[in-house]
């Protein structure tokens, strides 16, 4: 038995983990790598048609986002998952196709004005469709075979981790000639406690091994003064300005959430001076995303937000929303000039309807933009969190000056005490494969993992190897960061630094001019420092 580890790694996204077992190879998740990033991932050590299973812990694209591109390349066998991952799968993969041909034919568009290489994208539209048929739904708590013959045997489990709409850890049964039945367990992303519409995280039991993300691994969250009384002063502080609230929300799980959040506040009247702003939802995915939810809702919704199911009442069926599927629908919201939320993807501002809308409302001190998620490293989000003064948009330089709020406490990710307290009912673990978080974050929580529960811990780099079957780590994978190519921004600083040095050196050499000169310099450099200035 050995575990390959191949993605998220001492980094946030593209989960890939390789277990051959029982005479077996599977994957647990293939996800794409999102924002910055930071090492190399090693390649898959075998090719895509030899896998024999794949087992996917959540539909985010983090976790899901490369399957298209194996059966591109030759997988046919099945993708194990809860019903509503691969409800939502079958849309966000076919969006994710949908945004790489788009770029794709945005590049060699560019290309072909240079005489540059043409490039495809790592999947189409129609891969994204047909790798749906290999999809097999599987229901909570119920142990599966996979495989059973004279090699060994390996059953499946998945359990509800309440992070998103059916996602869940991954409970693997091994029995090997000879050996004792042993379980691994993959966490997949474990949630937050408290998150509306859906249930808590629940916990495997027992595992002998266990691989467990760490994306607050080194945090603990701000203690919310609530949700709903932090978004009702944002939307009573903006509208009073005149302007309007505009989050970047991701499609899936946290724009639902939000529709919860302002139903309440509109079925209480929590804002009676605008009770009836309008709130436009700018994403065809989270239309979808939105119906799918409440198909799934007998199993996947928790006691809170069945209550009103039950009253016949949908808990995210709030007024005064507004659906906009087309881009002339989308384009339209800009022109109405009333206070109003706009709910728009991504999350992360890196592609999507939402780098259209804050080119129209970035730049204006009246708006608030009001981030609800995390912000990956690199990502245009976390550049204007940080305080960036401009932004780069479609070519187009645009000054932030919007109010820029953070709803602190609201994560889908379960933080560090969340983490602890998730662990600490697992019985029987052995040792923990640390990964799905930053360097930082997945070191510390190894460590308070030993400190705190005396639980043997390793943080492996993509391309370690372990062999269950003698419990050593039989190849120590070594950080090799990424050569990141300068940016474009920092070779411009570079050039005008270049021009102060040559303007020093003007001035310098301007002694011997008449004073009328010397005034006709001054004036004319005077002039060109206020007009910088005054951007």
């Amino acid at each position: 038995m050995k575990l390959t580890f191949l993605g998220a790694d001492r980094e946030v996204t593209g989960s890939c983990t390789q277990l051959e077992a029982a005479g077996h190879r599977i994957l647990i998740d293939c996800g794409m790598e999102q924002g910055r990033d930071v090492y190399e991932n090693a390649d898959l050590p075998c090719a895509p048609g030899t896998y024999e299973a794949l087992l996917l812990t959540h539909a985010h694209i983090d976790h899901s986002g490369r399957i298209p591109y194996l059966y591109k390349n030759g997988y046919r066998g099945p993708i194990y998952t809860t019903d509503a991952t691969r409800d939502l799968c079958a849309i966000m993969l076919e969006d994710s196709a949908h945004i790489q041909e788009q770029e794709a034919e945005w590049k060699n568009r560019k290309a072909m004005r240079s005489g540059a290489e043409m490039i495809e994208p790592d999947y189409t539209v129609e891969d994204a469709q047909n790798v749906m048929k290999q999809f097999v739904p599987c229901p909570y708590e119920t142990w599966q075979t996979l495989f059973d013959g004279p090699t060994g045997k390996i059953e499946m489990r998945f359990t509800d981790v309440g992070h998103l709409l059916g996602s869940a850890s991954v409970s693997l049964r091994i029995a090997e000639p000879g050996r004792t039945p042993e379980i691994i367990v993959f966490s997949g992303d474990i949630g937050n406690t408290h998150q509306p519409l859906i249930k808590d995280p629940s916990n495997p039991g027992h595992a002998d091994y266990l691989v467990m993300e760490s994306t607050y691994g080194n945090r603990l969250h701000e203690k919310p003064k609530g949700y709903i009384p932090g978004l009702v002063q944002v939307l009573k502080d903006t509208f009073s300005r005149g302007g309007s609230v505009i989050i970047p929300s991701f499609a899936v799980g946290r724009t639902q959430e939000l529709l919860y959040y302002f139903k309440q506040i509109k079925d209480e009247n929590m804002l009676p001076e605008f009770s009836d702003f309008p709130i436009y939802m700018d994403s065809p995915l989270a239309i979808e995303a939105t119906e799918i939810f409440m198909r799934n809702k007998e199993s996947c919704f928790d006691e809170e937000a069945l209550t009103y199911v039950r009253r016949g009442i949908n808990p995210i069926g709030v007024s005064g929303l507004i659906p906009a599927v087309t881009s002339d629908a989308s384009k339209a919201i800009n022109a109405d000039k009333r206070p109003k939320v706009i709910l728009s993807a991504s999350g992360m501002c890196e592609a999507g309807r939402i780098k259209h809308h804050l080119k129209h409302n970035l730049w204006k001190p009246e708006n608030t933009i009001l981030f609800v998620g995390y912000q990956a490293e690199g990502s245009l989000g976390r550049r204007i969190i940080e305080g960036a003064k401009t932004v780069t948009l479609f070519g187009e330089t645009v000054q932030v000056s919007a109010q820029i709020v953070q709803l602190q406490g609201m994560s889908g990710h379960a933080d560090q005490k969340g983490l602890l307290s998730w662990i600490s009912q697992v019985q029987g673990v052995q040792k923990v494969f640390v990964n799905h978080g930053s360097a930082e974050s997945a070191e510390a929580f190894r460590e308070k993992l030993w400190l705190s529960l005396g639980i043997d811990a390793y943080a492996p780099y993509s391309g370690a190897e372990f062999d269950i079957a003698t419990g050593k780590i039989t190849y120590d994978a070594p950080a090799v960061p990424i050569q990141q190519k300068p940016r474009r921004s920092a070779m411009t600083y570079d050039r005008l630094s270049q021009t102060l040095s040559r303007l020093t050196a003007l001035v310098q050499n301007s002694r011997g001019l008449s004073n009328k000169e010397l005034a006709k310099m001054a004036d004319q450099l005077g002039e060109l420092c206020s007009k910088w200035e005054r951007r």
